[in-house]
């Protein structure tokens, strides 16, 4: 009776380990498909940016995905990941939406001519509260500084996405629209600040 208590036992533990190592891990990102320019910007030439690292609340500073579970918890999802930090994942994807929206090259990763002015751009993700079935709750804040004048754009943004089921994909859905939405806003106040306008939040 023993012997067969034991074979039952670890035949249990065996099952147990082959399922957890036959779990795959899926990886996602922050980076809608590309789109044509939203912004209009004339004449037509390269917008230099320089996007520094993006700041995130320390619970968030991870390649694991997190979600609200309730209003005391959240979950880790250790299967479900982003393809690189969050900070990293959403710089990209911010930095990717303005080179679709105004011809922008990251002057961080790539050189510039001399006489040209540089957008430097600083950004803040002061929360990110996603919950299934329900909404993703964002806020963002930046600074957009031009080079040679100095004039900038001191900006904030809340957004709240709806997010329909319950699967990961509709929750990272609703975040990729809320980074969209930030690099629309951001775009804006570029091409203000092109027009030499200061302070040119747009919402």
């Amino acid at each position: 009776m023993q012997r067969r208590f034991t074979y039952l036992s670890v035949l249990s533990v065996l099952i147990m380990l082959t399922a957890c190592a036959s779990a795959p891990t899926r990886f996602y990102t922050l980076s809608s498909p590309a789109k044509s320019a939203t912004i209009s910007m004339t004449p037509v030439e390269p917008v230099y940016i320089d996007m520094a690292a993006v700041n995130v609340p320390d619970r968030l500073a991870r390649p694991q995905i997190v979600i609200r579970s309730d209003d005391a918890r959240v979950d880790i999802l250790e299967q479900d990941r982003w393809s690189a930090p969050l900070n990293a994942e959403l710089r990209d994807a911010l930095a990717g939406g303005l080179a679709n929206r105004l011809n922008a090259i990251d002057v961080s990763r790539s050189g510039r001519p001399a006489s040209a002015p540089v957008y430097r751009i600083n950004v803040e993700l002061r929360g990110l509260d996603a919950v299934r079935g329900s909404q993703v709750n964002a806020q963002f804040g930046w600074t957009i500084t031009r080079s040679d004048s100095g004039k900038r754009a001191i900006c904030r943004l809340s957004l709240l996405e709806p997010v329909v089921g319950v699967g990961i994909d509709t929750v990272v859905q609703g975040m990729q629209r809320a980074v969209d939405h930030a690099a629309d806003a951001m775009a804006k106040n570029i091409a203000a600040l092109r027009d030499g306008q200061a302070d040119a939040c747009s919402h």
